[in-house]
Formats: structure tokens, sequence, C-alpha cells
């Protein structure tokens, strides 16, 4: 099983649990405490579950996640409420729940209409919470919304710098509209790597793109750096498309360090998730150096040291190299031969 349809599985498994969860709770809130309401409220839980999470994990957010995200924030809320609002409604018709308890069908055409009020309203909430997610990055909403770094925190984290080479020249011969295009497709493809690897986008700068990991979920089975081969072997088995569209493949190179930074909000009428202090400085100029070496990736020592399993590919001894603003330098290690 590959990690991407391990990662939807999963997903699916918790989106059923929480639903089904959320059903126990409501039911008890309302004070329907009879068994055969229960088991109503539960079987109506896992269908819709079921149903939504199966086609939002393996058909909005696969075969028509492309096309999907050429829509506008306000098309896309209206399609994906719509599309959860007919599902949602059809549930509600075949009164699934009450067929599973065994309790009498409902026929008042009044119950029908507010059913389906209720079901178009609850899609567009889930949908808009769902979009303003996406815009902003699903761990950041989460952030936001529990306010973990609403005052500044001290976190160790694996921080990797992933650069496009050669944009610069491409922009000249894309054009402005050109090299956005191309860009914005490249950095779909890297996120689909960020996700499968439990990473999370901390900011894309102009033709870089910034991915951290917490110490204990980025220390698993060297996820940083089997995210930034993935991203390779992504961009290396879509490369025959771009060369047919921009007459150009995306190469990348890239750079990864770890240990403490400071993680806090910042800024008042857009606010943000800022990540500071040296790490994140060592992780850019070791970016820089990457440019210099055969492999175009550099990885400190801090970081292979955190690793817990086999690395998924080898890895040469680079020794100490002279770094601005380290007057020791800083050990590291490259993919491929030496400097």
């Amino acid at each position: 099983m590959n990690a991407r349809l391990e990662r939807r599985l999963r997903y699916l498994a918790s989106i059923i649990v929480a639903g089904c969860l959320m059903s126990v709770v409501v039911n008890l809130g309302q004070g329907r405490h009879e068994a055969a309401q229960m088991i109503a409220g539960f079987a109506y839980a896992l269908v819709t579950c079921v149903v939504i999470g199966g086609i939002e994990l393996f058909i909005l957010q696969g075969p028509l996640a492309e096309r999907l995200n050429r829509l506008s924030f306000i098309r896309l809320l209206a399609v994906r409420s719509t599309i959860y609002a007919v599902i949602i409604i059809a549930i509600q018709l075949l009164q699934i729940g009450e067929r599973a308890a065994g309790l009498r069908l409902q026929s008042s055409v009044r119950d029908f209409g507010l059913s389906i009020v209720y079901s178009a309203a609850i899609s567009v909430l889930l949908n808009l919470g769902f979009s303003i997610a996406n815009l902003i990055g699903p761990r950041v909403f989460m952030n936001f919304v529990t306010g973990r770094y609403h005052s500044p925190v001290e976190e160790n984290r694996f921080v990797l710098f992933v650069d496009i080479a050669g944009s610069t020249g491409l922009a000249e011969r894309l054009g402005g509209i050109g090299i956005h295009r191309f860009l914005d497709r490249t950095f779909r493809l890297l996120t689909d790597s960020v996700v499968d690897y439990r990473g999370e986008v901390l900011n894309y700068i102009g033709d870089e793109v910034i991915v951290t990991w917490p110490e204990d979920l980025g220390s698993v089975d060297c996820r940083p750096l089997r995210c930034f081969v993935a991203m390779r072997d992504t961009l290396q088995n879509a490369a025959s498309q771009f060369e047919r569209e921009f007459g150009a493949a995306p190469q990348i190179r890239g750079s990864l360090h770890f240990g403490p930074v400071i993680v806090g909000e910042i800024g008042d009428v857009k606010p943000a998730i800022v990540f500071n202090g040296d790490v994140m400085n060592t992780a850019a100029r070791l970016e820089e150096l990457s440019r210099k070496v055969d492999g175009g990736f550099l990885a400190s020592r801090a970081a292979m040291a955190r690793f817990a399993g086999p690395l998924p590919v080898p890895l040469h001894d680079l020794g100490t190299l002279p770094i601005r603003g380290r007057v020791d330098g800083i050990e590291v290690v490259g993919i491929g031969a030496t400097v």
C-alpha cells in the first residue's frame, strides 16, 4: 500500500470515528437516550461519513483535484457545497437511520423541507471551514483556532528549504504569467509529497518553499529526507508534461537542518504564525551552498542524528563547510559525490 492511499484511508477512518462519536453526543445532548434513537443517529452518521469522506478523499482530492483547484474561492465553495448537500439530502430522503433502527418512516412534507434546509446549511458551513483551512493550511488553521502559538514557544523542528533551480532564466523566457503558471504547477506537485510525509508548508517565497516537521513527526522513518526524494521523483515523472507545456522541466535543490525555533503569532490585520531563530537562517544558507555541490542537496549532521530508521538514499560526508554567520562552520552530508 503506498503512502498516499494509506494516508487517505487513515483520514477516512478518523472521519468515521469522529462522526459517529459526534452523533452520540448530539443525541445525548438532545435528550434522545433510547436505543432506537441512538441507532438511528449512529446509522446516519456512519453512512454520511463513509460516503462524503470517500468522495472527498478519493474523488474531490483525487481525479477532480486539478480541475477544482482552478476554480475561484466562491465557485469552489459553491460546487463542493452542492455536492455535499445532494449527498446529505439523499441520505435524509432514504431515511437510513429510521430503517436501521426499525422506527416509523417520516412522511411529513414539513419534515422533509426542514431536512433539506438543514442539509444545505451544514454543507455550506462544512465547506466554508474546509476552504478557509485550505487557504491558510489545515494545521495553521487549527493552531489559530486553538491559540497554540498565541504566545511564542520554542520547539525543536526539522526545516527543509526547497528551491526551483534556474527559475530566473525561465522567467525571462516564459514571461511573468508563464513563470507564475510554471511555479504554481511545480509547487502543487511538491505539496503532494509534503502531505504524504506529514510535513507542514511554512511559506512560499518566490521560487522557494519552506517545509517543517516537529521533532516527533519528522524523526519517524526519515520523513524530511524521504519527502525531498519523493519531490524529485514526482517532478521526474511529470517532466515530459512540463516539457510539452513550458519547454522545460523543473529541477530542485534543497537543504535540511534541525534545531530549536521560536514559533508564534505575529501581526494584527493579517496575523501569521512565523518561525524565527538560527535554525531558519542556517537552513537558508545551506540551501545557497547546495547550488555548489553535486546532487544539489545538503543536510546538517544535527538533522541526520535525529532520524530513526534506514536512510532512503545513500549520503556522502562532506565534512565541515564554512557558512556565513558561524565561525566554526557546519558539518554536512549530501546526495551525490563531493564538492
